[in-house]
């Protein structure tokens, strides 16, 4: 079968790599094109372009990009009409992958259409269910409790799981040594915003752990900007990109300042104390704000059902 993929950044790209990797036991000669990154092409896709351009979130930092991601768009739409595979999996992202959906549906390609990882309705813009129902077959959900959203606006779902569950967890002692973790997160603009921050709070905590390490696992095309934005810190921190290091790091750490997102359940899975931040645009916050359905942003709290882990959100 050939599987056309499209994952426009670091978490759909981590997400789609384990994807093709299943799809490859059952199928061996399966065939992936699309979009994806270093991991997804690692598995044999063949990606139109680099996602790295694609790598924003929130409305007023997308609008600058908006006539280039525009013209990725109808991009991708135009060469998946054009190779016709059997299955089109769009993955996270939902509202550039909705809009190459739409495109297709709109030209009347007749293909299945699968969506992984269902759009977070419980949190925010409950009315993406409804749209997705006109262009997508069929979502597969990572949390237990999205299926009956879904269903109830009209979508298939299953419940896959998270893919966070199956990876092993490192057996490391923890050194008398704190290592601290500090994940200011895999977008280059939430990366410019937190590290700053990060580097202030170690200014506070260090202090009293003159022994401490300070880890920051990150991408590849990461290293640069964040090499130049913790010269400043208060301590030279280590930049990790290899996958066994980051294992070793987040079995070994004592504590992490962590940006909201995935990585919470990850530093969760590896009974890791954490504090979660995020910043974004001023615009973005208030917007976010104003449409917010729920008092945390951080998966650990979500699914768990408590406040267990400290947020601190804008200036709060």
């Amino acid at each position: 079968m050939s599987f056309y993929m499209i994952a426009g950044e670091a978490s759909g790209d981590l997400l789609g790599a384990d994807l093709m990797a299943g799809l490859l036991r059952f199928d061996p000669k399966a065939q992936f094109l699309g979009l994806g990154g270093r991991l997804m092409q690692a598995q044999g896709l063949q990606s139109l372009f680099d996602i790295s351009e694609l790598s924003v979130m929130g409305i007023a930092e997308i609008a600058p990009k908006y006539f280039v991601l525009k013209r990725r768009i109808a991009q991708l739409a135009a060469d998946v009409a054009a190779r016709k595979p059997d299955v089109l999996i769009t993955i996270d992202s939902p509202d550039f992958c909705l809009r190459v959906a739409k495109q297709l549906r709109v030209w009347g390609l007749d293909i299945p259409i699968i969506h992984y990882v269902a759009p977070s309705v419980w949190a925010w813009r409950p009315n993406r269910a409804v749209k997705m129902a006109r262009v997508v077959d069929h979502v597969l959900a990572l949390l237990p409790f999205e299926p009956p959203l879904m269903q109830a606006a009209g979508l298939s779902c299953d419940f896959v799981g998270h893919p966070i569950a199956a990876r092993p967890l490192a057996s490391v002692a923890k050194s008398d040594d704190p290592l601290i973790l500090a994940l200011p997160g895999s977008r280059m603009g939430e990366i410019a915003r937190l590290t700053p921050v990060i580097g202030e709070s170690l200014e506070f905590i260090l202090p009293h752990y003159p022994n401490a390490r300070v880890v920051v696992p990150t991408l590849p095309h990461l290293m640069g900007p964040l090499r130049a934005l913790v010269k400043d810190w208060i301590i030279t921190p280590e930049l990790v990109t290899d996958a066994a290091d980051k294992v070793q790091a987040f079995g070994a750490a004592r504590a992490a300042i962590a940006a909201s997102g995935t990585v919470s359940l990850e530093l969760a899975a590896n009974r890791v104390p954490m504090v979660i931040a995020y910043d974004m645009h001023p615009i973005t916050l208030f917007l976010m704000q104003r449409m917010a359905r729920i008092d945390t942003v951080t998966l650990v709290n979500i699914v768990s059902e408590t406040r267990t882990v400290p947020e601190f959100i804008g200036a709060k």
